[in-house]
């Protein structure tokens, strides 16, 4: 038994959900997001909730009820509120700033990286080393944190890099003589 399953995602006010057979269409003040549950598991909508139940007992069913839930959730709390990912850089004379429709970082290259920032994504440097990623979408937000860090993922004899704000880096001593 899923128990993540069992609890029906509640929609706020000011979220219109249309469900269609297995298509989920949720549209917000954020934007609009759809999806397609598997044939595993039924969706339902009434009185303000999204249902997911496993069509049977199968084991693809039972763990695929779970995770349609929580991607149904996730389409509700992201067209609601968003999600956001903060990003930190530590390095000297690492540093970023948003240039239009664009990201440059600063990273010790020889040449400035230049991140073109994705449609849906919002992306803010309140500080040179802090970069919050902003979206509807959850998945999105994360690739574009994870592509953003990928350019320079920290290391762990200096902590230099771009690093996930609630990330923590093992360090490692460095030579002995």
């Amino acid at each position: 038994m899923s128990r993540i399953g069992k609890h029906p995602v509640k929609v706020p006010a000011g979220v219109d959900v249309t469900l269609d057979g297995a298509a989920l269409s949720v549209k917000g003040k954020l934007g609009m997001l759809s999806m397609r549950f598997v044939d595993d598991v039924e969706a339902a909508f009434a009185d303000g909730e999204i249902t997911v139940k496993p069509r049977g007992d199968s084991k693809r069913a039972r763990t695929m009820w779970g995770m349609q839930r929580t991607l149904a959730s996730n389409l509700v709390v992201g067209v609601s509120e968003g999600f956001r990912v903060n990003l930190e850089i530590n390095g000297v004379g690492y540093r970023a700033a948003v240039d239009g429709n664009n990201l440059n970082l600063q990273l010790g290259y020889s040449h400035d990286v230049a991140f073109p920032i994705p449609d849906g994504i919002e992306i803010k440097c309140e500080r040179p080393t802090l970069i919050s990623v902003f979206g509807a979408d959850k998945q999105v937000v994360g690739q574009v944190a994870a592509k953003i860090r990928a350019y320079r993922p920290p290391e762990p004899y200096k902590g230099k890099g771009i690093k996930y704000a609630d990330e923590i880096i093992s360090r490692k001593e460095g030579k002995k003589k």
